[in-house]
């Protein structure tokens, strides 16, 4: 809307730019410039996501994938929001919300540089580890033996790759955290590598 101060229906030369294909909706409010216009870079998805619904971060799959902790390949973008969940079909792709709360939403962000200029909000990889055990409806972990397999199988992350967590940064989180029990037998699991 800075942009187009000058007009006095400034909505109408959005939609009439939304017509030509020089943008591209991918909600109302929130717009990428479109195929047509080749010399502009295409926003990273991770950014996009950050602003398709704030306050938010990438987490769970789609960071645990960023970070190389899980061999699928992920197919949309997952993040988590202080916000009702929700999810946005776009052009650029399919983004997911999963809400959680406060103080615990906040810990393990971090800013991440994904091309020149383009930054987004990323959960570490020990953040979107537990966010992921934290917000999957049904995952309760009893037992060290019980986090070993939920880790080692199910999620397919290499143990080399858990031996380099920050513990300390994690234990720091279980006081406000859903799922304290399941995160607990997680670091336990950890610790014992």
């Amino acid at each position: 809307m800075g942009l187009l101060k000058d007009y006095k229906r400034p909505n109408d030369k959005i939609h009439a730019l939304v017509n030509e294909g020089i943008l591209n909706t991918l909600k109302r409010g929130v717009y990428i410039l479109g195929s047509n216009i080749s010399d502009e870079p295409t926003p990273e998805p991770f950014l996009v996501a950050n602003h398709l619904l704030g306050p938010s971060y990438v987490s769970l799959d789609t960071a645990l994938s960023y970070h190389g902790l899980i061999p699928e390949r992920v197919f949309e973008i997952t993040s988590v929001t202080l916000k009702a969940a929700r999810s946005f079909k776009t052009p650029m792709g399919l983004f997911s919300y999963t809400r959680l709360s406060t103080p615990y939403y906040a810990f393990g962000i971090r800013s991440v540089q994904l091309a020149e200029q383009q930054y987004a909000m990323v959960a570490s990889a020990e953040k979107a580890l537990c966010d992921k055990i934290a917000s999957t409806p049904g995952t309760i972990i009893r037992s060290v033996r019980a986090a070993a397999d939920y880790l080692l199988e199910n999620l397919r992350i290499d143990e080399d790759r858990l031996k380099d967590f920050d513990i300390a940064e994690m234990k720091s989180w279980i006081d406000d955290a859903p799922k304290k029990d399941s995160l607990f037998m997680v670091i336990k699991m950890i610790e014992s590598l």
